[in-house]
């Protein structure tokens, strides 16, 4: 045993006694120098023990919107590799157009027998669903973490990004390069993270402007999460006057990016626009976009430690879990173009 654990220790870079600790279930080593023994194992030939071997099994739902839109992949990336890291294997579940419901592939995820589900932008941001699906998957001894929309109503951990305070972040750095008709595309009314930028909008306009919500009323569009949905959304703004619009997402900011080329108008020169996500790429488009980062990174670590603390047998609190996003300056945002003089 004595050369066994030599020579594990050496492949994995670590002493021996970690690798006993590891070998043996004991606390006190890091997530990383745990995968480091495991995979050492494997590289060597080694069976991992018996009930290292079956927690490396245990199964983990993620259920997702959908896949188009860029930040639901991060998301997932993120968060697999926290559950793998663990010895967990992530399960997606992916609802799409005419596909399956949350409701249909919780029930696949809960036969497959699996140790807890991480919802992703779920039902449970949507003020007028049925949150008693949560206590029913509750009752089932299934343990979840929710992630992007808060609900009162549901016993669980809640992880998001503070959407009011993005919102504040966006407006105050429009008003600073002297933009004053400062639009707001938006999704769905209905859903929790939509009601709260508008909060935060409105605040921001307020405070910044001394605007109040009846003056600003016109500057708040609702639409879809798409492409086509910010593009919509965006025109209208632009036909009321607009010089700037932040939106809820980057993919509605690259569609008002096209309303305004479709309007004659230059970014940023005729009119700014500042998204929501940093999703991946979006570095890289024409012109580079400003945008408000969500911290994905913590946002997902956040979540697999609650739910592991969940299958533990330690729940976390039911609370939120809120994370301050960060506002990335690129090629999107200018000074305000220059009132036309009259006459």
């Amino acid at each position: 045993m004595t050369a066994r654990l030599a020579d594990i220790a050496a492949q994995a870079g670590v002493s021996e006694a970690t690798v006993s600790r590891v070998l043996n279930g004991k606390p006190g080593v890091a997530a990383a120098t745990r995968e480091a023994v495991l995979t050492a194992l494997d590289l060597l030939g080694y069976e991992r023990p018996a009930r290292l071997r079956q927690r490396s099994a245990g199964l983990v739902g993620l259920i997702t919107p959908e896949l188009e839109n860029p930040i639901f992949p991060a998301f997932a990336q993120v968060i697999a590799q926290g559950l793998t890291r663990q010895g967990y294997t992530p399960v997606l579940a992916t609802q799409t157009p005419g596909g399956s419901t949350e409701d249909e592939l919780t029930g696949m995820l809960v036969e497959r027998g699996v140790a807890g589900i991480i919802f992703v932008s779920g039902l449970h941001a949507d003020t007028t669903a049925d949150m008693e699906r949560y206590d029913r998957l509750r009752a089932k001894g299934v343990p979840f973490v929710l992630i992007n929309g808060f609900s009162p109503r549901v016993r669980a951990p809640f992880v998001s990004p503070d959407d009011r305070a993005a919102m504040r972040l966006a407006v105050t750095h429009l008003v600073s390069l002297g933009h004053r008709r400062i639009g707001l595309a938006l999704g769905p009314a209905r859903f929790v993270p939509v009601q709260r930028k508008k909060e935060g909008f409105l605040h921001g306009m307020r405070d910044e402007l001394g605007l109040d919500e009846e003056r600003c009323a016109p500057f708040v569009q609702h639409s879809l999460y798409t492409l086509e949905g910010g593009q919509a959304a965006a025109s209208a703004l632009i036909e009321r006057g607009c010089t700037a619009v932040i939106c809820a997402s980057d993919l509605m900011a690259l569609g008002a990016i096209r309303a305004a080329r479709q309007h004659g108008l230059e970014v940023p020169g005729g009119i700014s626009v500042i998204g929501f996500d940093d999703s991946p790429l979006i570095a890289f488009t024409d012109p580079p976009l400003t945008t408000i980062r969500q911290p994905v990174q913590a946002m997902g670590q956040a979540a697999v430690r609650a739910l592991l603390e969940e299958i533990g047998g330690t729940p976390a609190p039911h609370s939120e879990f809120v994370f301050m996003p960060e506002l990335v300056v690129r090629g999107s945002t200018a000074t305000a173009p220059a009132e036309p003089s009259p006459g």
